[in-house]
């Protein structure tokens, strides 16, 4: 299984960006899949999951109000739209997928893509 992470990028800040994560194959139905985030000398954080079917969520407390995560059953794609960013979201963003149903620890991801930059100018 493959996940195929896009949308980072440079941004100001107040600004938005949508990142997707896409899984190259089903039977993610158990699965939570999710983001975390890494700036360098720091460990990887999480930030943001979603059930497989959607129905429950979990954020971590910065995120909050500003990013919303949602999936798309039917192509396989997690999507995180983050607004009212800020310099201290920068950071490289990982999507993963994991059997856990918050996928709230590092420890918890089965699969993991490559990370898409994310930076924040003030």
């Amino acid at each position: 299984v493959q996940l195929q992470a896009s949308g980072g990028g440079l941004v100001q800040a107040g600004g938005s960006l949508r990142l997707s994560c896409a899984a190259s194959e089903r039977g993610f139905g158990g699965y939570a899949m999710g983001w975390f985030r890494q700036t360098p000398g720091k460990e990887r954080e999480f930030v943001v999951a979603i059930n497989w079917y959607g129905a429950r969520t979990y954020y971590t407390d910065s995120v909050k109000g500003r990013f919303t995560i949602s999936i798309d059953n039917a192509k396989n794609t997690v999507y995180l739209q983050m607004n009212s960013l800020k310099p201290e979201d920068t950071a490289v963003y990982y999507c993963a997928a994991g059997p856990s149903p918050s996928l709230q620890s590092p420890t918890h991801a089965a699969h993991w893509g490559k990370g898409t930059q994310v930076t924040v100018s003030s």
